[in-house]
């Protein structure tokens, strides 16, 4: 099932076509990243498919009742404003607290209800942020550079509780992600994005295809590697990538 379709979707911002032309779907169940250089539109995407910003041409669809959990890139909070991690699970609303148990239990921090926002570590503040979205028992997890700023083996532990969460609640994920070694093991299908979607498939096809080659450039066979390794089954010959 479709949760999430684009055609031909162009978006505008101060007088610039940040993206053209693009098209794109996200099925139930399948983790997805966006990959692209900087200033290629992968956040304008995400916020687009939110709904936060209005495209300026094309077509957007989603699934009727679609639930979507957003992870934010980054979100500051205050220093000196007492917040605890339970008191902000239940802004704007609150949840009861078997749901919040849950939601943290989920996320990978049982333990942490009564600790202070801005007493948490990197990692476990965007834990938090994936408890709350997970909150809204997403059909759809959307994660904007959501380990900016975390060690590899952050970054790493970050991607495989996303893993597991897709596992548990049956829920598409879908990521914009600089960290290619991360990303190109986590991923179902990787779209390259530079304004325009350059070239999508399997993380192994992509990473063969010119498109993103000129890109990110040949090294990422580590990122393969990593990407065969995790996995324990065989894949199909893959296709050649399409120009």
């Amino acid at each position: 099932m479709r949760l999430i379709e684009t055609e031909g979707l162009a978006v505008r911002l101060g007088g610039a076509e940040v993206l053209h032309d693009v098209s794109l779907s996200i099925a139930t169940g399948e983790i997805v990243t966006i990959v692209g250089p900087n200033g290629s539109g992968k956040s304008t995407l995400l916020r687009a498919l939110i709904g936060a910003v209005k495209p300026s041409r094309g077509t957007l669809r989603r699934a009727e009742g679609l639930r979507i959990g957003y992870v934010p890139q980054r979100l500051h909070i205050d220093p000196t404003l007492p917040l605890t991690v339970t008191r902000f699970l239940g802004l704007p609303r609150r949840h009861p607290v078997a749901e919040v148990r849950t939601a943290l239990d989920r996320a990978g921090l049982p333990d942490l209800r009564a600790r202070q926002m801005t007493d948490l570590s990197g990692g476990q503040f965007q834990r938090v942020l994936l408890a709350r979205a997970l909150l809204e028992k997403p059909d759809l997890l959307i994660l904007d550079e959501a380990t900016q700023g975390l060690d590899q083996p952050g970054s790493a532990a970050f991607y495989q509780r996303i893993a597991e969460v897709r596992r548990e609640l049956g829920c598409a994920v879908l990521m914009v992600s600089h960290e290619l070694h991360v990303v190109m093991s986590a991923s179902d299908r990787v779209i390259c994005l530079n304004g325009h979607v350059c070239c999508e498939g399997r993380p192994e096809v992509v990473a063969q295809a010119d498109e993103y080659q000129a890109l990110f450039g040949s090294g990422t066979q580590g990122a393969l590697a990593l990407y065969r390794h995790d996995h324990n089954h065989a894949h199909d010959p893959a296709p050649e990538a399409a120009e």
